[in-house]
């Protein structure tokens, strides 16, 4: 599969990293396009990086890996209200919570991912992978007392929700879809509740158990 990603940051680093050992090819764009650059260069081999543009252009899934504050910004400069994402899925994995009362930015009765849905013409969003710190993305496989983790994930759009199914199963997690788009709601308001504890010094690994990470 070819995935696009809008992002270079850590979640970026940690899917685009395993997906690229599960055999995937990706095209990473950084709003820092030097960071994009070290990023792929890191990943190597099914790995390249170029410009917004390039990324929605390159893949049949678009990752969107972004802090909230960026995420419709970068879209329109990827072309999203022209678009670009016609016909693409679109992985959306950011939360829109601000870090002082750890509560959601997003109006009432939507979401960020219906947002994405919205201004991206054509597109099918899915919302997935929010739900961890990064680092538990990086283990080989995400994996707790022997036990694969479970992701939810929300989209309203069979196939899209079929290579969401693909990509969480390729980073050895069982996908759980949730339901459509718009209880992207409910998976934002939890991670409002798991950065808080975050935030608060609970380990990334145990947030809700207690039980020692398998091997990463």
């Amino acid at each position: 599969m070819k995935i696009g990603v809008l992002g270079a940051g850590l979640m970026s680093d940690a899917l685009a990293t395993r997906w690229v050992e599960a055999g995937h090819e990706v095209l990473i764009a950084g709003r820092t396009p030097e960071r994009a650059a070290l990023l792929a260069e890191r990943i190597g081999a099914g790995a390249r990086h170029g410009t917004p543009r390039e990324a929605a252009g390159f893949g049949d899934v678009v990752l969107v890996a972004i802090r909230h504050e960026g995420v419709l910004s970068t879209l329109r400069d990827a072309g999203a209200a022209e678009g670009a994402f016609q016909g693409k899925t679109i992985i959306d994995c950011n939360n829109p919570v601000e870090v002082e009362d750890f509560t959601l930015v997003t109006p009432a009765g939507t979401s960020l991912a219906e947002r994405i849905q919205d201004l991206a013409t054509g597109s099918n969003v899915v919302k997935a992978f929010n739900l961890c710190q990064a680092r538990v993305w990086e283990m080989r496989p995400p994996a707790f007392d022997g036990r694969p983790l479970a992701v939810p994930f929300a989209g309203d759009d069979a196939g899209s929700a079929a290579l969401a199914r693909t990509l969480i199963a390729d980073l050895g997690c069982v996908p759980v879809r949730i339901g459509p788009l718009h209880r992207a709601r409910h998976l934002e308001a939890m991670a409002a509740v798991v950065i808080g504890l975050l935030f608060g010094g609970a380990d990334p690994y145990t947030v809700f158990n207690l039980i020692t990470p398998a091997a990463a």
